[in-house]
């Protein structure tokens, strides 16, 4: 398919798919020993690729020439059972922290609601339709973040997953000092006692801040810098995937995937590594 040297946002570029192909699972043989050719590994990727970024159907990967949806389907399962997506975010973040070391002092905590019309039993029944919310942990470095997705019921405030976001941070955190305090930034959602005490028993220090506190203080104080604005940004950044934004997959092992390879992508983006 010829080289692809820069990230045009619709397939995997070479240094990437490096990576990647070390990652997937051994082919596993034919009942019958013969077969017809297999999909390149690589097509079958780029149209995952393509799903996620548009939100299609599956099945409408037949008109693009990519590859058949039947294929890249059954590709993207047994990915899935492997745990390749989740392996290649992670190894995107200890290559970043390798590279230009995470910084763990200051993060911030946020959520945000996305469709979810195929969600069934994770969704709580509503009169105009269904929901999920996305919640996210993120470094306050411009160029970092981190996140993971347990999936609540709709419309659930955001101080309900405290627990469940900070416990699945995918890398090795170290442990907090008084020279190295992690402190984590929070908005209003977040502002009970049970979030406080929760977030001291994970070593970090909470900030909780008011709708617009964080905006009137960077114009009163000189040199002041805003922390939160990194988890929204990222949410931005995840949004462009409309394949999680407004697509939930039947198996939630599937939408978790999606999302793992969308953190993936922006966490090996941010390395420098990539043109």
């Amino acid at each position: 398919m010829g080289l692809v040297l820069r990230d045009d946002g619709w397939r995997l570029p070479d240094e990437l798919w490096d990576v990647m192909e070390i990652l997937l699972p051994p082919r596993r043989p034919h009942p019958l020993g013969c077969h017809n050719p297999r999909v390149p590994d690589r097509n079958a990727m780029n149209a995952i690729l393509f799903v996620l970024r548009t939100g299609c159907q599956w099945n409408a990967l037949d008109a693009t020439g990519i590859c058949t949806s039947s294929s890249a389907h059954r590709r993207f399962q047994e990915w899935v059972s492997a745990g390749v997506f989740e392996k290649f975010w992670k190894q995107g973040l200890l290559v970043y922290d390798g590279l230009k070391k995470t910084d763990w002092n200051w993060l911030a905590m946020d959520g945000a609601m996305t469709k979810a019309p195929l969600g069934r039993e994770k969704n709580r029944p509503k009169p105009d339709g269904s929901g999920q919310a996305r919640h996210q942990a993120k470094h306050a470095h411009r160029r970092k973040w981190r996140s993971d997705w347990p999936r609540p019921r709709c419309r659930q405030p955001d101080f309900k997953m405290t627990n469940d976001t900070l416990k699945s941070i995918p890398i090795d955190r170290p442990k907090p000092t008084r020279q190295a305090p992690q402190n984590l930034c929070l908005d209003k959602g977040y502002d009970y006692d049970e979030v406080r005490a929760l977030v001291r028993e994970f070593g970090f220090t909470a900030h909780i801040c008011a709708r617009g506190e964080e905006a009137k203080l960077v114009k009163k104080r000189v040199g002041f810098k805003a922390r939160r604005w990194v988890v929204e940004r990222t949410h931005s950044w995840l949004n462009r995937y409309r394949g999680i934004l407004i697509r939930w997959c039947k198996k939630a092992a599937n939408h978790f995937a999606m999302l793992h390879l969308a953190c993936a992508l922006t966490s090996w983006k941010v390395t420098g590594l990539l043109r």
